[in-house]
């Protein structure tokens, strides 16, 4: 296990490297002296803003991070990526990863989520044909639970609840499948929510801290949400990213369920935020329908005693530091916002008021 560790040219894939856990994980790998390759989607608008504290220009002498244009949809150019980039470690982060989008593209989900994770273990197995050692982390979720009643372990029975969770099943049997059938070195690692100041903006935590503090700051008056008591075990994405890695480092695969062992509602993120801010958020937040989910998941609260033990992880920022730090980061957002307004500019906030 050592010598992973004191290597300073491995080389890791990331897919979803423009994500929330992509951008952590990157810059995880690149402080461990990894050689970083990651998969963007091709889209007219770029979508790399939370890789730009670590992007350089590839013609760079000492770069080490490289993107590729990419899609979980298309098999051929995922067999492309690992021929060019020949990882030592993969890390499959790619997924249409809201939930209650799920229900209205349940197909997409199911492809990108689903059938895009059987395209890359294709792709895998058929790269280590040639000899080549890799590594393989499978991105699983706390949603595949479901409706298991909590603490849900690795033994928990699975029953999810929406069409993304079935997805993410899906891909956790084919990982399973082809650790077993093909003697890969694969691990599931079954994540609780993990949030941050890079969460996308139309996920309940990182809406809840920025309508709050653009409410505070009078750039908005409502915010619309849906189940109050939805309870979560929600923990920091920084924390959350150093598990995967962790996983890899081990000298046999295995299935480690990540999570902070405690459950919140929304009521409740809701009224820390509100209380850092000096606000009664009774007064400005309302229930839409829209935001609930046909089938709803009540309760998720993980026990990650085997990551613990095993692999020596624990969280470090607790929920009401997490909270803090995302108030405190859209707080600086919602200033930047309202001085950008006085001074007559159109301020184009993706539909937070309403959204």
């Amino acid at each position: 296990m050592g010598h992973l560790m004191a290597d300073h040219k491995r080389s890791a894939l990331i897919t979803g490297i423009t994500g929330q856990d992509g951008s952590f994980l990157a810059e995880l790998l690149l402080s461990k002296g990894y050689i970083v390759h990651g998969i963007v989607r091709r889209a007219s608008t770029f979508n790399t803003e939370r890789l730009d504290s670590i992007y350089s220009d590839p013609h760079e002498r000492g770069n080490r991070l490289y993107l590729h244009y990419g899609d979980m949809a298309d098999g051929a150019s995922l067999r492309k990526i690992l021929e060019r980039a020949k990882p030592a470690e993969i890390y499959n982060l790619a997924a249409q990863s809201h939930v209650r989008v799920s229900f209205d593209q349940a197909e997409y989900t199911a492809d990108v989520v689903g059938t895009g994770t059987l395209r890359l273990l294709e792709a895998v197995r058929e790269y280590s044909e040639s000899g080549a050692e890799v590594r393989f982390y499978q991105a699983g979720s706390s949603e595949m639970f479901g409706a298991s009643p909590p603490p849900q372990n690795e033994d928990t029975p699975f029953y999810p609840r929406s069409p993304y969770a079935v997805g993410k099943l899906a891909a956790h049997w084919y990982a399973k499948n082809y650790r077993e059938a093909y003697g890969l070195f694969i691990v599931n690692g079954i994540l609780f929510n993990h949030e941050s100041e890079r969460r996308g903006e139309t996920f309940v935590t990182r809406k809840i801290t920025r309508a709050l503090t653009r409410i505070k700051l009078g750039l908005q008056e409502k915010l619309y949400l849906g189940n109050l008591e939805s309870a979560r075990d929600w923990g920091y994405a920084g924390d959350f990213v150093e598990a995967m890695w962790m996983m890899l480092q081990q000298a046999a695969p295995d299935d480690y369920v990540v999570a902070t062992g405690e459950s919140h509602t929304v009521r409740e993120f809701l009224t820390i935020a509100a209380g850092r801010l000096g606000l009664d958020w009774k007064k400005y937040v309302e229930t839409d329908p829209r935001y609930l989910r046909p089938t709803e998941v009540d309760a998720l609260c993980g026990d990650s005693s085997k990551a613990r033990t095993r692999l020596g992880w624990k969280p470090k920022v607790s929920f009401e530091e997490l909270v803090a730090l995302m108030v405190e980061h859209d707080l600086e957002l919602a200033r930047q916002e309202r001085t950008l307004s006085e001074a007559g500019h159109k301020v184009v906030t993706r539909g937070l008021s309403h959204g």
